[in-house]
């Protein structure tokens, strides 16, 4: 899942759980730039997405790589710069009972459950913003 500085949806990738999140940053990268006009130069990934090979594959899209890492001496929580925008938009979307758990067998189900999801959120938002208007 990418999402912009707002926790807004841009791109949505569901692969089976025997593939790993690096091997598909490259497709998931393409797609960001496709919805966005190929205007994000910058994204902030967690340690599961290190290696040369995830950092090429978003560099060949025009994407930069910038792993956000735990801190060496960690003691109880800490909040970790830019990653909290993608863990609230996964508290969002758990919200919605059916995403809690994963039921689905199709992906493509899932991807669209998820794009409901982020649609409704987003309409939700619009008539708040209506309403104080």
């Amino acid at each position: 899942m990418a999402v912009d500085t707002l926790g807004h949806l841009l791109a949505l990738h569901v692969t089976p759980a025997d593939v790993g999140d690096r091997e598909e940053v490259g497709r998931l990268a393409e797609a960001v730039q496709d919805v966005t006009g190929e205007n994000v130069t910058l994204a902030y990934v967690d340690q599961g997405y290190t290696g040369e090979n995830a950092a090429a594959a978003a560099r060949a899209q025009g994407i930069e790589l910038q792993v956000v890492k735990l801190p060496e001496a960690k003691r109880g929580f800490v909040l970790l710069p830019r990653r909290w925008v993608v863990e609230r938009s996964f508290g969002w979307a758990t919200r919605f009972r059916r995403l809690v758990k994963d039921y689905e067998v199709y992906a493509s189900t899932l991807a669209g459950l998820h794009i409901v999801v982020f649609v409704c959120l987003m309409l939700a938002g619009a008539a708040d913003f209506m309403q104080s208007a």
